[in-house]
């Protein structure tokens, strides 16, 4: 019994690094007074307890700007791409930080940076 905790305890920590969402692609765009921001991830979703359930749009400090919601899973590990329209980012920001979130991981620790291009 006590080799199968073993077991179990050096193998969790990669389970949970492997289930995190996949940030694939990001893209900002201009639109009137905000900006739309669209990301493209990827997640093994194995059902509705288990899924990428969110992104958001984070400044350098952390701060967040924005967050989409997804409110379903998206199929197993397929990448899938949603927007999030109206993101009021402050003028004079060059970059902003994207986050994605599953449902039973929380939020991933490795954001990917997105240059804005006004």
């Amino acid at each position: 019994m006590r080799h199968v905790l073993l077991i179990l305890a050096l193998l969790l920590p990669a389970a949970v690094l492997a289930d995190a969402p996949r940030i694939t692609g990001a893209e900002a765009a201009k639109s009137g007074m905000g900006w739309k921001i669209s990301v493209t991830l990827q997640h093994p979703d194995e059902g509705w307890d288990h899924y990428a359930d969110a992104w958001e749009v984070r400044d350098m400090a952390g701060n967040v700007l924005g967050t989409r919601e997804l409110m379903h899973p998206h199929g197993h590990n397929e990448p899938f791409t949603r927007s999030l329209s109206s993101v009021m980012i402050p003028d004079g920001t060059r970059k902003v930080m994207i986050y994605a979130r599953c449902k039973t991981h929380g939020w991933g620790e490795d954001g990917v940076k997105l240059k804005l291009r006004p």
